[in-house]
C-alpha cells in the first residue's frame, strides 16, 4: 500500500468514525454543494422494491427512498453513522451495523443493492460474492463510485494524461467495470450529467 492509499484509508476511517458528525459538511464542501444531487441520481436505476443500501452514512438516501414510499434496509460498519442516521430517520428505519463482506441476510433477499461513493471494500471479491448471494436472479447492484466536476477538472485530467476525452472516458469505464465482471456480473457503466458534474454509475446485474 502506497502512502496516498494509507492516507486515504486513515482519512475515511476518521470521517466515518470519530469525526462522523462532520460528514455532511465535508461532503458538501468537496462536492460544491452537489453531494445530495449526486446520491439521488441513482434512483432511476433502481429495480424492484426490496432494497439494500451498503454504507448508509448519515441516512440521506434512506430518507429519499422512504419519501418515495419504499421500505429499504441498510447497513453501515460505523456505530457513529448509525446513530446519526437513526436520528435523521426517526429511529424506525431498518438499519444494521454490519460489514458488506458478511451480509446478515438470506439468499436472494433483495432486488437492488445500492452503494454511493463507497470506499475500496466495494471492489473486494468477498463483498461482491456476498452481494451476488443476496440478490434475486436478475437483481442489480448499483454503485456510484465517482463524480467529476465539469468546470476545469476533466480538461485538466485530459491534459495530464494526454488522452482524448473519449479515450479517457473509455479507460475509466473499463477500470471501473473489471471487478464486477471478474465477479461474474453482467456490468455496464452509465455516464450521467447532473448540473455541473459528470457521474460514473456502475450497474452490475446478477446473471
Amino acid at each position: 500500500m502506497n502512502p496516498i492509499q494509507r492516507f486515504m484509508r486513515l482519512f475515511f476511517h476518521l470521517l466515518y468514525h470519530p469525526f462522523a458528525f462532520t460528514y455532511d459538511l465535508v461532503a458538501a464542501t468537496v462536492s460544491f454543494g452537489n453531494w445530495k444531487n449526486w446520491v439521488y441520481s441513482i434512483f432511476p436505476f433502481i429495480k424492484g422494491t426490496r432494497l439494500l443500501e451498503l454504507g448508509h452514512g448519515p441516512g440521506h438516501l434512506q430518507r429519499l427512498l422512504l419519501d418515495r414510499g419504499l421500505a429499504p434496509v441498510a447497513i453501515d460498519e460505523s456505530t457513529q453513522m448509525g446513530k446519526i442516521a437513526k436520528r435523521r430517520l426517526g429511529g424506525s428505519q431498518k438499519l444494521s451495523r454490519a460489514l458488506a463482506q458478511q451480509l446478515p441476510f438470506a439468499d436472494k433477499s433483495f432486488d437492488t443493492v445500492i452503494a454511493t461513493f463507497p470506499t475500496e471494500y466495494i471492489f473486494s471479491k468477498q463483498t461482491l460474492s456476498e452481494v451476488k448471494r443476496c440478490l434475486s436472479d436478475g437483481g442489480r447492484l448499483i454503485v456510484l463510485p465517482a463524480a467529476f466536476p465539469k468546470s476545469g477538472f476533466l480538461k485538466w485530467l485530459y491534459k495530464v494524461t494526454g488522452e482524448s476525452p473519449a479515450a479517457l472516458t473509455e479507460s475509466i469505464k473499463t477500470k471501473s467495470l473489471q471487478p464486477f465482471l471478474n465477479a461474474g456480473f453482467h456490468a455496464v457503466v452509465e455516464i450521467v450529467e447532473v448540473k455541473s458534474s459528470t457521474l460514473l454509475i456502475v450497474i452490475a446485474q446478477k446473471k
